[in-house]
């Protein structure tokens, strides 16, 4: 038998959510029988597996001890790691980081340090706000992703709570993200707002645009701008009105403006000798427009934050 003391950053979670973090060798199948049959209790009570978890609330669990496993300590990677992180911003609850082109968000198949999550938990870590020893069901998580060759602002989550309520303030739009991308030819109009239907290919990962709704296809609205012009291309702020996957760089290309460098979306053979290895494209701003109550975050409404538009490497030919 063994008990679980429901932290601060373990609250406001489903409890069969918690405990796929918290006992991570018990198999899903197990965890809702186990409730099922009270094997598994909150302050000494029958459970239910959607019952939201509030600090202090005592779990008892009647499994057997090859179930549990060490809470997660640091293996060495986070004392080694020097933390290299362009802060935007930081306060007690987010950070606001300018990711360079070329890092990884989060870890891939191939393993490896280089990644964006893992300098922020080592950042927080040396700081002392971070003990993944401590933790039961929590780390430091990114809250919005940037494909690896695209740069610009990322939130990170210092805790649980900020975790949540960003999570639900980016579902619901009220973040609203401006980029700054260079694409070929010149656009049929200064200033437009595109729609279309987007469907994600994870196998290839790739996505697919059309005019009119399809069978599996979301909605996406993109607004642009035309802030300069030069040698038969255009530099663009675009708004993201919708944030799905890739939804810039297949929009831009669908309408015949693919983006400099991009060879997924469009062909960049051309653009490499003029130093487009990659797609044009960076996260340069974003406001918080929070509409309704935000919780420890209200703080944030209302205020934008942008990076320095030196750090945009493809400006530099539309000067």
């Amino acid at each position: 038998m063994r008990k679980l003391i429901v932290g601060k950053n373990d609250a406001g979670q489903r409890l069969d959510k918690f405990l796929t973090k918290a006992v991570k060798g018990l198999p899903m199948s197990l965890l809702y029988k186990d409730i099922r049959t009270k094997r598994i209790k909150v302050n000494g009570a029958r459970a239910k597996e959607n019952q939201i978890l509030s600090v202090g609330d005592e779990i008892t669990l009647f499994i057997r001890d090859e179930f549990f496993e060490s809470p997660e300590r640091d293996d060495g990677a986070l004392s080694r790691i020097r933390p290299k992180l362009s802060i935007v911003y930081e306060d007690e609850n987010i950070m606001l980081l300018n990711k360079r082109p070329g890092v990884l968000v989060h870890e891939d198949v191939a393993g490896g340090e280089n990644t964006l999550i893992l300098h922020v938990k080592a950042y927080l870590y040396g700081k002392g706000e971070y003990d993944p020893a401590a933790e039961q069901s929590f780390a430091p998580a990114l809250c919005n992703r940037i494909d690896r060759n695209t740069g610009g602002i990322v939130i990170a989550a210092k805790n649980a709570e900020a975790l949540r309520v960003m999570n639900e303030k980016i579902r619901e739009n009220e973040i609203s993200k401006f980029y700054l991308c260079a694409v070929k030819g010149k656009m049929p109009r200064r200033a437009d707002e595109l729609r279309g239907y987007l469907h994600k290919d994870s196998d290839a990962n790739m996505v697919k645009i059309a005019e009119r709704p399809f069978p599996g296809a979301k909605t996406i609205i993109t607004r642009y701008r035309v802030l300069a012009e030069k040698s038969g291309s255009s530099l663009l702020e675009v708004e993201l009105v919708t944030g799905r996957t890739h939804q810039i760089r297949a929009h831009m290309a669908f309408i015949g403006h693919p983006l400099l460098g991009d060879g997924k979306y469009g062909v960049n053979r051309n653009e490499k000798g003029r130093g487009y290895k990659h797609q044009a494209l960076y996260a340069v701003r974003l406001r918080f427009d929070f509409k309704d109550d935000s919780g420890p975050l209200g703080y944030l409404a209302g205020k934008e934050f942008s990076i320095d538009r030196d750090e945009v490497w493809f400006l530099k030919d539309f000067t």
